[in-house]
């Protein structure tokens, strides 16, 4: 199999995934957040929503200058264009990388602000960091904001405790 085909398969597997967890998403409680210091909801499900749009970008591209770049997110209103922005960042992911050919996964990538390079590898690992992980850790914060709402979770790899219909595992007291 292809370095594509691979990163094909396991992207179209997670983005079922995500949809479920963002077809939760209250969007009417945009604003809410579990702390002061963490990302608004309507953010975070922006974010997770945007994050496949990395690897159309990194295998068009051989880098991203922040200080020039005029990124202004737009947040989600309805669950509809939640899940609109996921799947037209996905489907030009899977574009850009039935387009590619193993070698170009090895063309290094930057991250940069002006002079300041925060990074410069291949672009097989900026996708892999980057694009899918960078991806489901948001998701996972995405889960504990929905736990934290009393919003059921599903299930990424397998039933939840919601979707099991079984009550939670009990937790030793520190007592």
């Amino acid at each position: 199999m292809s370095m594509n085909q691979g990163l094909i398969a396991e992207l179209k597997m997670e983005t079922a995934s995500t949809k479920k967890m963002l077809e939760r998403v209250p969007v009417d409680q945009n604003d809410w957040k579990p702390h002061a210091k963490s990302m608004k909801m309507g953010n975070l499900a922006n974010h997770v929503a945007e994050l496949p749009g990395w690897i159309a970008m990194t295998m068009t591209t051989d880098e991203l200058d922040l200080s020039t770049m005029d990124y202004k997110p737009v947040i989600s209103t309805t669950t509809e264009q939640l899940i609109g922005k996921l799947d037209e960042n996905v489907n030009k992911a899977v574009t850009s990388l039935e387009n590619a050919k193993d070698e170009d996964f090895g063309k290094m990538w930057t991250l940069r602000n002006g002079a300041h390079v925060i990074f410069s590898m291949p672009k097989i690992a900026v996708i892999r960091s980057m694009a899918y992980s960078h991806h489901y850790h948001h998701r996972g914060q995405l889960s504990v904001y929905l736990r934290l709402l009393d919003i059921p979770v599903p299930g990424m790899y397998g039933p939840s405790y919601d979707e099991m219909n079984v009550p939670a595992p009990e937790v030793a007291s520190a007592n």
